[in-house]
């Protein structure tokens, strides 16, 4: 799964790198230590009067269905299988028209190791794109609205089985879309199977063991995602 990441662009970089058309709304700052229900960005491609348009948009990871009672459950909905996307009912209305892009800077998983008492630990590690551009995960949004009529966006990522390159560290990965299928992805009124359009994240990924400081999520700031030195886990 990907249950924590990293982004550490500005508004102003995420802006150029999408090739955006309007920032809707105040977007949250860099976070090395992003967590289920937190702030993100995320990138919709949306209708407008001019026709569809790229926006920039703040939403809360963790996607609550349209036809949720409350939004509760948001936490357990902070990703979506690729293999069953487009079945599940929580995802599969947001899968046909809602489809977004998530970037990071990458994302961390922990890694089961003895510890310095003997007994069991997790190590956390840090997965990025071998080639330090953003890791631009695939990812669905919804909007849900609240009995005192206020509404709310949220977003899921969407998840494969992790290549040989990490499945040691974890048997999960976020999806990519490749910069080619931005648009496709996006548009709400493309019609065929979107999973076509989905990748592992490419062409490498690299990663490297980090502080166990990442654990608690009020830590936040670049040397979370700072190596530590020590082995590979194999």
């Amino acid at each position: 799964m990907c249950g924590r990441y990293a982004l550490s662009l500005s508004g102003e970089d995420l802006a150029e790198y999408f090739e955006i058309d309007e920032v809707a709304g105040p977007l949250p700052g860099p976070d090395y230590n992003i967590a289920p229900t937190d702030p993100i960005v995320a990138v919709f491609a949306r209708e407008r009067p001019e026709g569809l348009r790229r926006l920039l948009v703040p939403v809360r990871w963790g996607l609550v269905p349209s036809w949720s009672k409350d939004a509760s459950g948001a936490a357990r909905l902070i990703n979506a299988r690729v293999e069953t996307v487009g079945e599940k009912a929580a995802f599969r209305k947001a899968f046909r028209a809602r489809r977004c892009l998530l970037p990071a800077d990458g994302y961390y998983e922990w890694y089961p190791v003895e510890g310095v008492d003997g007994k069991p630990a997790k190590q956390p590690w840090f997965i990025r794109p071998a080639d330090g551009a953003p890791l631009v995960m695939a990812g669905l949004y919804e909007f849900w609205k609240a009995p005192d009529g206020e509404w709310l966006t949220t977003a899921t990522v969407i998840t494969t089985a992790a290549t040989d390159e990490v499945g040691h560290l974890h048997d999960r990965m976020p999806m990519a879309v490749a910069r080619e299928n931005w648009a496709a992805w996006l548009d709400p009124r493309f019609d065929g199977d979107a999973r076509g359009l989905l990748t592992v994240p490419a062409p490498a990924l690299a990663y490297h063991a980090v502080s166990t400081a990442v654990n608690k999520v009020a830590n936040d700031g670049p040397e979370l995602v700072r190596p530590l030195a020590g082995p590979v886990p194999e």
